[in-house]
């Protein structure tokens, strides 16, 4: 049940996105439909993650429906089983997928995801945008072996990893100012951008120019696209990297530890999946109101996942720790779950 409502949202995601593509095809130039159904099938991955929680609430209060319409779970339950003693192998199925999926499917949509960028970029020549825009302002805080630096540019290309009328102000590692940069162009290369027909200008001197200069970052031409790119085209095992390298180029992490910590908790998400669908489909046909009980419980995972985005938002803006955006709606979500449970069967 579980595997058929994962199938079933996929195909309508992969239509909506192939839609999409068709759009962008009509938009920005013509491509044969072969590749954008390949680009729009290595984008499905990344995009259905978010649906193992959906299908494992609709997969488990389908299947203990049909239990119950069948009275196998009343036979279960005369034969002196408990309700947790029937769901322990549902459980340890959800804990499974969860593990699965952060391990294994997420690392593979990460790589998938990244591949159909590279070939949309190649297709419809449109790269990335590299600087992030807070303000309005196309400015990036960064840090290095010299000091902290802020870096102007009038364009990015090659995914980030050219800038383009570069302007940079360099500071010391006591945050005071050392010199500005004017150049045509800077690429990143391991540990430092290189800046061409760079003029360098510093207190009470003249301005000089460099053919190349340097200046110090952290930041790698293997990390500097995905520490600004989309977190949903992160592996789980790149994160913890990751997460070092933005903090010491002086970006916000704060994403990508909500991130993490989201991938941490996912095997008990999937767990509290299961609690909420037995609250709602344990109750016998023959007492009635089973559709009122589908329907509450639907209502309940929706606005679980209402709560957990507006967690998640909140780790992101910073207004919550990481780890509390991730981890309160799931205990939250498991604490009511199993009390509701208790009340139901224990009395």
């Amino acid at each position: 049940m579980i595997g058929a409502t994962f199938l079933l949202c996929a195909g309508l995601i992969f239509m909506i996105d192939f839609i999409e593509m068709l759009r962008q095809a009509g938009k920005y130039g013509g491509t044969d439909a072969l590749t954008l159904i390949w680009i729009t099938l290595l984008r499905l991955p990344a995009y259905t993650e978010i649906l193992l929680t959906f299908a494992v609430l609709v997969g488990s209060i389908s299947t203990l429906l049909m239990l119950a319409r069948k009275s196998e779970l009343a036979v279960i339950r005369a034969g002196g089983m408990s309700v947790w003693g029937f769901l322990w192998p549902a459980f340890l199925v959800a804990f499974l997928l969860g593990v699965f999926s952060v391990t294994i499917y997420n690392p593979l949509a990460a790589n998938a995801r990244a591949k159909a960028e590279a070939i949309h970029a190649k297709v419809f020549g449109r790269a990335s945008s590299f600087l992030r825009q807070q303000t309005g302002l196309p400015w990036l805080r960064q840090d290095g072996v010299d000091g902290p630096s802020v870096v102007w540019a009038g364009s990015a290309q090659d995914r980030g990893l050219t800038l383009v009328a570069v302007r940079i102000f360099q500071y010391d590692r006591n945050n005071k100012f050392v010199e500005r940069i004017d150049g045509v162009r800077a690429r990143l290369i391991d540990g430092a951008w290189a800046v061409e027909n760079a003029w360098v200008t510093r207190p009470s001197q003249a301005p000089q120019k460099y053919a190349v200069y340097h200046i110090s970052t952290y930041l790698s031409p293997e990390r500097v696209t995905d520490a600004l790119g989309s977190v949903i085209s992160l592996s789980f095992w790149d994160l913890p990297g990751l997460i070092e390298v933005i903090g010491k180029s002086g970006l916000s992490a704060a994403p990508y530890k909500v991130q993490y910590h989201l991938l941490l908790s996912r095997p008990f998400l999937l767990i509290t999946m299961v609690l909420l669908a037995a609250t709602v489909s344990l109750r016998s046909f023959r007492s009635g109101g089973i559709q009122t009980m589908v329907i509450l419980g639907m209502t309940g995972g929706i606005g679980f996942f209402l709560l957990a985005e507006v967690s998640r938002q909140a780790g992101v803006a910073g207004l919550v720790a990481p780890w509390v955006s991730a981890w309160i709606p799931v205990s939250v979500a498991s604490l009511v779950s199993v009390s509701v449970l208790l009340h139901q069967e224990d009395g």
